[in-house]
Parts: structure tokens; sequence; C-alpha cells
């Protein structure tokens, strides 16, 4: 960054700063001679005697940076002073003032002579005199516009050290400010790698901040779903050793020859019942599992018809709760993504209903829009942002990972889900924002 101001400073000082000071210098040379050429064109324009000649040729001596002569029909009169290396010019000059004597009364003309490899400046002036108009010429060498130059641009060239320096420093002092907040979250990130309970403190109201902010966010829901982990394996590991202890004992028991469950054929009908128990659960743990691998394969352009889904997850869970009453509204419309993958969601959401409903479970499938609603209690409402969170487990569920693989297996799909609540209970819904094509909405808003 300190280069590239280098760089653009330079620039600017080569093609800009430089150009500016040249255009200067040359204005104020300009404005000098014709303040000098002022007071003699008062004394030329008025009755001049032999007194204002005298101060006339005075005031002519007077300036050494400057040589002013009068023309008159093609022949200097009188003059501040005539340098013999400057016969050259003076005769340039000469010939100009010529062409000036036609001119129009007032007539001026300034410009830059090159004579052996030097500037000069001049400005000439027409002006009226007793036997016919004079030519007043003034001249200047480049050496008092090269001393001025230099002198200007030392002047500007402290003036940017100066304010590079200022420029400097703020920059400096900003990318500090940016650098060192950096540090803390690189910091932050490497001690929560490596298992530490830190804290983050950047009070910012910038982007840097809104991205501690993210950090300490995340890590709270990663440290809540780690310890939401953990209780699960815990309940899950709880639940696997019941079962495996009473099928151990009550086996043990009956190959010693006794009964605990009073006689032979209920103390295998209570080993048969626990070992289903196990069976149930180790099938969640692997379905959980093939659900992850589902949502995590290459789906793309596969669509599925969630007419053919809903019907067959309809007809497969319609036993569990017989007396409730399923009411489907379904179009044969196609979803995107595998359909495994929307089974196990439909099925998810609607194992969620069953839990839940009390007379009834409505279905409604439209193009890119599904609702599955029920007449149960509605949820509360600072727990409905929470649904789809992992591990996140309601009154009655078991391992809080149902409505999670619903909001996974819809993210990978480019679809979005949500649950609300109703008049008479609560509803999920996936669907997909439809756009509204710019050109249709134009006709709508003509035809109202």
């Amino acid at each position: 960054m300190i280069v590239i101001m280098l760089i653009f400073l330079s620039a600017f000082f080569a093609f800009f700063i430089s150009d500016s000071i040249d255009r200067t210098i040359t204005d104020l040379m300009y404005s000098m001679m014709a303040s000098d050429q002022k007071p003699i064109a008062a004394v030329l324009t008025g009755d001049m005697d032999g007194r204002d000649r005298e101060y006339l040729s005075t005031y002519l001596r007077a300036d050494e940076t400057q040589t002013s002569f009068l023309v008159d029909d093609g022949e200097i009169i009188m003059a501040s002073r005539s340098p013999e290396q400057e016969k050259q010019v003076q005769n340039w000059l000469l010939h100009q003032a010529d062409s000036l004597e036609e001119a129009l009364p007032d007539a001026v003309r300034e410009g830059i002579c090159r004579q052996g490899g030097r500037e000069f400046y001049y400005r000439m002036e027409r002006l009226p005199g007793e036997d016919g108009p004079l030519i007043l010429v003034t001249y200047m060498s480049d050496l008092y516009a090269s001393q001025f130059r230099e002198s200007l641009i030392n002047s500007t060239v402290y003036v940017i050290i100066i304010v590079f320096f200022l420029m400097l420093m703020a920059t400096l002092i900003w990318v500090f400010s940016i650098i060192r907040p950096l540090n803390q979250i690189r910091s932050y990130i490497s001690q929560i790698k490596q298992g530490k309970d830190v804290d983050l403190y950047i009070n910012r109201g910038d982007e840097i901040g809104d991205l501690a902010q993210e950090l300490v966010t995340m890590k709270d829901e990663l440290s809540r779903q780690d310890k939401a982990k953990e209780e699960m394996i815990h309940n899950i590991s709880h639940d696997l050793k019941t079962p495996i202890a009473t099928i151990k004992s009550y086996s043990e028991s009956i190959k010693d020859g006794i009964y605990p469950y009073g006689d032979l054929d209920s103390s295998v009908d209570v080993i048969l019942h626990n070992a289903q128990r196990l069976e149930e659960k180790v099938h969640n743990l692997l379905y959980l599992n093939r659900v992850e691998y589902l949502v995590s394969s290459d789906a793309s352009g596969v669509v599925t018809n969630m007419k053919d889904v809903v019907e067959q997850v309809v007809l497969n869970s319609a036993v569990i709760r017989p007396e409730i009453e399923i009411i489907t509204d379904v179009e044969e419309v196609f979803f995107d993504g595998l359909i495994e993958a929307w089974r196990v969601s439909i099925e998810n959401i609607m194992e969620n209903a069953f839990r839940y409903a009390k007379t009834y479970i409505r279905i409604e499938v439209r193009e890119n829009d599904l609702r599955i609603s029920n007449d149960g209690p509605k949820m509360p409402e600072d727990r409905i942002d929470a649904l789809f969170r992992p591990y996140e487990k309601g009154e009655g569920g078991r391992f809080g990972l149902g409505l999670s693989i619903v909001s996974k297996v819809t993210k990978a799909n480019n679809y979005l889900v949500q649950g609300y609540n109703l008049p008479d209970g609560v509803c999920f819904r996936i669907y997909r924002p439809v756009k509204k094509e710019p050109g249709k909405q134009k006709r709508r808003n003509q035809r109202k």
C-alpha cells in the first residue's frame, strides 16, 4: 500500500503539479512585465517633457531582471540596458515589434523567444505617441523563472513530504486498527481448535465487529450442539444398555433353569420384547447415517414425483394411529432431489404429526409447495426458530434429529422449510420461492 501511494504521488507530481507550476510561472512572468510597463505607458501617453524623459530613463535602468526598450519606426529609441549577448534576442523582438505597429491601439503580444539555447519571456504593447505609435517591449531571461521554479518546487516537495508523512501515519494507524482485531480473531479460532474455553471481546461497529460477533455466536451454537449430542449419546447408551442387560440376565436365568417371569414362555417373551426394542434403536442410528449419505449424494438433475412419495408414506404410516384421519390434496408435481431423501423427510414430518395430532393430518402438495398440518397443540413461539436445529428435542421427541434431517434435505435441494402455528394447530411447509417475471408483473399492473 505504501509503495502504491509513493507511485501515485510521484505520478501526480510529475504530470499534474509540474505542469501547473510551469503555467503559474509563465503567468507570473507576464504579470511582472505588465506591472512594470504600466508606469512607462502612463508617462508615454501623457505630455512628456524633459523631466519625464529623465524619470523614464531612470526607471528603465532600475530593474536589472528585465530589459525594456521603445521602438519607433523600426528603431530602438530608448532602452534600459543592451547586453551584447542579447543582441540577437533584441533584433528578433525588434522584428516582431514592426508587425505590431500596424495593429489596433493598445494591442498586446506575449510569448517566449528561444535564442542561443535559452528562453526569453517577452511582452510588447502598442502605445500612442506624438509622432505615431510606439511599441513598448519588455523581456526577461529564463534564469529568474528557473530560480523561481526551483524554489516553488522545493516548497511543494516539502509540503508533499509532510502530507505524505501524515497520510502514512494515518494509514499505519488504520492498518494497525485492522490487524490487531484480526490477530485477536485468529488467536481466538486457534484456541477454540485446541478445545480451550475462551472469550472474544471486539467492540467495533464495522464488518470486523460483525465477523467477531458471528464467530462468538457460532462458537456458542457449536457448544450447544456438542452438549446436546453428548446428552443424546448418553441417552442412547442408556437405552441400549437396559435391553441388553435384560436380555443377558433373563438368558442366564433360563439357562440355569430359573424363569424370572413365572414360566418359560413369558420369560422368553420378555427377551424378545427387549430384542425388538434394541433392534429399533439400532435401526434408528443406521437410518440417520443413511440420511446423511443421501443428503451428501450428488442429485444434480434428479427429480422426484412427490405424489408417489406422499402416497407411499401415507400407506405405510396409516397403521401408526388408525384413529387419526389423513386428508390428502396432492397434485402430481416434481421436486428436485433423490426420492429416498424426500421419503425420509416426509416420514419424519408425519412421525412428528402423529405424535401430536388429535383428530386429523392434512397433506397438500402443489408446484414447489408441500404442506403437512395437524390439529395438535400449538408450538411455543420461542421454540419455532429452533425447530430444525440438530439435537433440538421437543416434548415427546426421541433424539432431536428428525426435523434437522428435513432441514438438511431441503437445503441440499435448494428448498426452504418452516414451521408455524395455525388457528387450530400447526403446519410444516417445504417450498421454493417463485420469482415473479417483470414482464408479467408489468402487464398485470397495466390491467389494473
